[in-house]
């Protein structure tokens, strides 16, 4: 089964954007809608597959994590800088997590509503 689309519900919209726009189109998600509650990062020719994000004021963050694929420990690296540097919260640099296995290499971090996000390679 293929990946569809992802809805992320923040209780700021803007306050967490700012990470977003940094990381999604770093990752391809190049074209981008959006009004004051919500914005949509598209595949450049795809309709479905997007990560969508919406402001709900009732939204708390949980254990629920979204971990993005990255094509190398290369990636990892550049992406990881890319969300610190764009205010990525409880921010874990890039490292082998033996836990998972030998070749699991992530960075941990959390967007502006403690939503938890990860980037990841598993060699």
């Amino acid at each position: 089964m293929l990946h569809d689309h992802t809805d992320l519900r923040v209780r700021n919209l803007a306050r967490t954007r700012p990470l977003y726009d940094a990381l999604l189109p770093a990752l391809g998600y190049t074209r981008v809608s959006a009004d004051e509650t919500c914005v949509y990062y598209h595949l450049p020719r795809e309709d479905v597959d997007f990560f969508g994000i919406t402001a709900d004021e009732n939204h708390r963050p949980n254990g629920t994590r979204i971990a993005f694929a990255a094509s190398s420990r290369e990636q990892v690296d550049e992406l990881a800088a890319l969300v610190k540097a764009a205010g990525a919260r409880s921010f874990e640099p890039p490292h082998i997590c033996l836990e998972y296995t030998e070749k699991y290499y992530a960075a941990f971090f959390e967007d502006a509503d403690g939503n938890k996000l990860e980037i990841c390679n598993r060699g």
